[in-house]
């Protein structure tokens, strides 16, 4: 059953005002998602409408709640929080998945993006930092901690070699290039239409041409396609990451 969860009737997220993100916290120690959910409230527009103290019960609180962003940690009893992001992914499509956890490895960090993490922060982060992946991934966008940006990015920094094109880049037109590169800057497709001068849809066609062209499945993928290829440097999406927002 639910730890310490949060349900309204009917499936409902009880008390969320229509300018507010609701948010569901999975996390297996009691006092950490007490000490969460009170840093998050701090912050008028964010209100945690759940909690759930394992995988199971995160799933269930997310299809019942909907809520815009999960935030869980990878470390969970009974099933991990990656089979959780991964499940998620299929149930809540819509849902945008927050990792907060402790472990800073590449093996850890790639698993949580492959499976569909829209952002990946450590525990060790600032409060700020927090605050932040949380209103970045509500709107669709990557967020890496600075940590986890430079543990990433540092692979593909190659200061006496320009990066070689891959032989699939190769097939990207001009103006999927143009979207690819928006992409892995972050700009949402509602940004990248108004920048282009295209229709939303236009935009999300030519995003989907591009991920099932080049073979990749979301959006850590696609940033990772740019900068080995050249389309944007490393230090141009660590920007990104480390950006004040306002």
């Amino acid at each position: 059953m639910f730890n310490n969860a949060t349900t309204g009737a009917g499936g409902h997220a009880p008390g969320v005002a229509p300018t507010q993100v609701p948010v569901v916290l999975v996390e297996d120690h009691a006092i950490l998602r007490e000490g969460l959910k009170a840093l998050i409230e701090f912050e008028a527009e964010l209100k945690v409408v759940g909690e759930a103290g394992c995988a199971q019960d995160g799933v269930e609180l997310a299809e019942r709640l909907q809520p815009q962003v999960v935030v869980t940690d990878l470390a969970l009893p009974g099933r991990s929080g990656i089979a959780l992001i991964t499940e998620l992914q299929e149930k809540c499509p819509e849902t945008r998945i927050l990792v907060l956890t402790a472990h800073n490895t590449e093996e850890y960090i790639r698993a949580a993006l492959n499976a569909g993490a829209t952002g990946y922060v450590l525990k060790d982060s600032s409060r700020a930092e927090l605050i932040q992946a949380i209103r970045s991934v509500a709107t669709g966008r990557q967020f890496l901690c600075q940590e986890v940006s430079a543990r990433i990015l540092s692979r593909y920094l190659m200061p006496q070699e320009a990066p070689k094109p891959t032989a699939s880049s190769a097939t990207v037109t001009g103006r999927e290039r143009e979207v690819l590169t928006s992409i892995a800057l972050g700009h949402s497709n509602k940004h990248i239409a108004r920048l282009l001068n295209l229709s939303v849809k236009t935009v999300e066609k030519h995003r989907s041409n591009l991920m099932r062209k080049l073979g990749l499945h979301n959006t850590a993928a696609v940033t990772m396609f740019a900068i080995r290829n050249g389309y944007v440097r490393s230090e141009e999406v660590a920007g990104v990451n480390t950006a004040v927002h306002t």
